[in-house]
């Protein structure tokens, strides 16, 4: 089963034991956090999408590790204007790994029991 979630102004596609590196956020490593804004939960052909949020659903996280992306070079030129200047930036990021995502649909709920009571 897999999720789409929105954090940081961009929308992340997450199933579980995912690692993803997302915009900063507040708070420590190995703390768990949630994400409520879920705009889609499925998994095949059996996907709810949301308008523009799936009520009653989350994407539960753990932080991994908060750091610093690969430094990027800036650089504003003009030609023949003896106009140069170079910067560099490194972009804050919280590395995350899935736990769980809970509001799947019905029907993958179900087909899941059942695949597991014919098991046992």
């Amino acid at each position: 089963m897999y999720a789409v979630f929105k954090t940081g102004g961009k929308q992340y596609r997450a199933s579980k034991g995912d690692t993803l590196k997302i915009e900063k956020l507040d708070a420590a490593e190995g703390d768990s956090i949630e994400f409520d804004n879920v705009l889609m939960v499925g998994e095949g052909s059996n996907v709810k999408v949301g308008s523009p949020l799936v009520s009653g659903s989350k994407v539960k996280a753990k932080v991994l590790e908060q750091a610093k992306d690969k430094k990027v070079d800036v650089i504003k030129f003009k030609r023949r204007k003896n106009f140069l200047r170079m910067k560099t930036h490194r972009q804050h990021f919280t590395l995350i790994e899935i736990t769980g995502i809970t509001g799947a649909p019905r029907k993958a709920a179900a087909k899941k029991e059942a695949a597991e009571q014919t098991k046992e």
